[in-house]
């Protein structure tokens, strides 16, 4: 069960990752850093803020690099990289972290780490850090999808005949 939860996992953050680059590749430098007001993220403070959290909680407490994150300057951020650049920095990000999980021996799931003052178990990190990029992934989709107008096709699958429902 511990390698099909870390698999899965890993498979996830990597899946996520994709739906994001397809994302990218649909706008530009002005829709990626564009915020409606102050209380908005761009699409580019959200992939940054991605990034941090993946290093934090899984790269680093995880996997034993330095933990270097500075939070605020995700949400701060008003630009500064290319949509090309912020892909890049993205998908170094998850490749770094989807290593992790993918040589993670199964007993340290078990072990507990403390990040941002939270006690949690290796399980639960990664758990958190799945969720977390789904949702964020979401919100990436649904901006792209405002932005441009278009269908992105992850589910187009969905509408041949005869399909039946099954969990990607």
């Amino acid at each position: 069960m511990e390698a099909t939860f870390l698999k899965f996992s890993a498979d996830k953050l990597d899946q996520f990752a994709g739906r994001i680059e397809v994302c990218l590749d649909k706008l530009n430098e002005d829709q990626v850093w564009m915020r409606g007001n102050e209380n908005q993220n761009a699409i580019g403070n959200l992939v940054l803020h991605l990034c941090g959290n993946m290093r934090q909680w899984i790269t680093a407490k995880i996997g034993g690099i330095p933990d270097e994150r500075a939070r605020d300057a995700e949400f701060a951020a008003r630009g500064g990289m290319t949509v090309p650049e912020l892909a890049a920095h993205m998908r170094r990000e998850v490749d770094q972290a989807v290593a992790v999980v993918r040589t993670l021996p199964p007993p340290r799931l078990a072990e507990r780490i403390t990040v941002q003052n939270f006690d949690v178990s290796v399980l639960e990190s990664i758990y958190h850090v799945v969720e977390h990029f789904a949702m964020h992934t979401g919100q990436i989709m649904f901006a792209t999808k405002l932005h441009t107008g278009e269908d992105l096709g992850f589910y187009k699958h969905l509408n041949k005949p005869g399909h039946e429902d099954k969990l990607p």
